[in-house]
């Protein structure tokens, strides 16, 4: 096989024309991106050449954590709090936040509430400017807008009414055998917005006006994914068990290339240094 690029690996940056288009994914490596829509169909070979690199500090780390950081780094950033994925339990809210300077850039902005249909229906959180890019890396194919929060801890609150009837997880296994049936996801909005307007209220009356507030009007979006085939049973790739990934590349979904011999979630080896042969 022929080399065409090695470096450390990055999530896949994704773009979307018209919502009929397939999303159009690129594999960065270092300071090089790969174009992979061109490589659909054909033989492709993603080797970790033992190596990875934190990607906060650069130091060379054995082990990545929590999608690319070194041990040191994951202790004292707070990009690697659990108020990451839960951040209804914000250390900033709370007074003990790592560092409150990155948590007024980051989380002190507004996030956008979201409904998505991945492998069904759920609920989801995002900053405003994460739009439509988290729900490429989610597999959604469909996705709709439904409150503006002022605060990451906000989002968090709102979404954990939602999620006492509605789904926050993406059962991936099932994102990555085909695409979910299409949901009416206005309907859904609707039927949430009535079943919890009394915690929503009480979120308003503590918060404010400007802090909660729904959007109303949003247009459901189509995502549509550069996929050949789907795979029947779906079979992961492990990069720290053995070093090669390599295969029929059938599609692209999410963070995952899905390959005729299995798939391999590329966010999931961030930092790992790796040659692509073709």
């Amino acid at each position: 096989m022929q080399q065409l690029t090695k470096g450390h690996l990055s999530k896949m940056v994704a773009a979307i024309g018209t919502q009929s288009d397939p999303v159009q994914y690129s594999l960065p490596l270092d300071e090089h991106l790969l174009p992979l829509n061109p490589l659909l169909g054909q033989s492709l070979q993603i080797e970790f050449a033992g190596a990875i690199r934190c990607t906060h500090c650069g130091r060379a780390s054995k082990k990545s954590f929590n999608q690319g950081y070194c041990y040191p780094c994951f202790k004292k950033l707070a990009r690697c709090d659990r108020c990451m994925v839960s951040p209804e339990k914000c250390h900033f809210e709370q007074g003990t936040c790592r560092e409150p300077e990155w948590a007024q850039q980051y989380c002190m902005t507004d996030h956008i509430v979201y409904l998505a249909n991945s492998s069904g229906v759920k609920v989801g959180i995002t900053r405003g400017n994460q739009i439509p890019t988290r729900w490429i890396d989610q597999g959604a194919t469909q996705a709709l807008p439904i409150m503006r929060v002022a605060t990451r801890y906000q989002s968090g609150l709102v979404e954990d009414v939602f999620r006492q009837h509605v789904a926050d997880r993406t059962n991936w296994r099932a994102m990555l055998k085909g695409n979910a049936a299409a949901i009416d996801l206005s309907a859904v909005r609707d039927q949430l917005f009535e079943q919890c307007s009394v915690e929503l209220e009480e979120l308003v009356t503590r918060f404010g006006l400007q802090a909660i507030r729904p959007i109303d009007e949003a247009d459901s979006i189509d995502i549509c994914y550069p996929v050949i085939e789907f795979p029947i049973k779906v079979s992961s790739f492990n990069f720290d068990k053995n070093p090669m990934v390599e295969g029929i590349l059938m599609g692209i979904k999410g963070q995952y290339l899905i390959f005729d011999t299995g798939v391999v979630n590329i966010r999931k080896y961030t930092a790992y240094q790796v040659n692509v042969r073709h």
